[in-house]
């Protein structure tokens, strides 16, 4: 596994380096966001813990141009920032995952891990009714009409996906999508279930992402479901 660690403070790049190091990670290191944007962008990374303070780029101006420019490694935000807001602007940026500093190297690992397990989870191609989603390509449709995602959007497609049938409620999906928790974040849940619904409902004649009332959403191709509240 190779991750980048974009941080600009010496002792905290260093020790974070040597950690991954004795964890048997390969290591690539930026000491500020210019730096790092340009590795990230030339060489594929399993995954990436990037400071959000950093001289030259902030953290959340280099993931958004990694984001659009269609990357999908994962990335742990450290932050000294505590906020629900500035977690969840970390959140809507492209982060899978923010770590508040202090922290302990365990605890970062941990997160880091189970972020890059969840990357490599089975690539069957996923398919409910006339919706299909290929892990492999990144790719979505519809009826045969190619269907464009952010990458949020795509991670909580394939999370309803992989539970079709089944009801889950707003806390599983940020615990499982964002793999994070932080009270008043699941509010996040319900516009990103807006953003899918326009794009994988809209103009089809079947509805696919139904709300189960008082519980959570539920993605399903059976018509009792549509009696649900939408």
């Amino acid at each position: 596994m190779r991750i980048l660690i974009i941080e600009d403070e010496p002792k905290i790049a260093r020790s974070l380096s040597e950690g991954f190091e004795a964890e048997h990670f390969a290591v690539d290191l930026a000491e500020d966001g210019e730096k790092g944007l340009e590795l990230a962008s030339e060489i594929r990374y399993d995954g990436i813990v990037l400071d959000w303070n950093l001289p030259r780029m902030d953290g959340l101006s280099l993931l958004r141009k990694l984001r659009q420019a269609g990357s999908t490694t994962r990335v742990l935000i450290l932050s000294g920032n505590r906020e629900v807001a500035d977690r969840v602007a970390g959140l809507q940026a492209g982060a899978d995952d923010y770590l508040i500093k202090p922290f302990s190297f365990q605890e970062l690992l941990a997160r880091m891990q189970t972020l890059l397990r969840r990357a490599q989870e089975t690539s069957e191609i996923l398919k409910v009714g006339d919706l299909v989603l290929d892990p492999q390509r990144h790719m979505v449709e519809r009826a045969g009409k190619p269907i464009k995602l952010s990458q949020r959007e795509y991670a909580l497609l394939e999370y309803l996906m992989r539970n079709v049938g089944r009801t889950v409620t707003r806390t599983m999906v940020v615990e499982h999508v964002w793999n994070l928790w932080f009270d008043g974040l699941t509010s996040v849940v319900d516009v990103y279930i807006s953003y899918l619904r326009a794009k994988i409902d809209h103009g089809f004649p079947t509805p696919l992402i139904h709300t189960v009332r008082g519980v959570g959403f539920m993605l399903s191709a059976e018509p009792k479901l549509e009696k649900k509240e939408k």
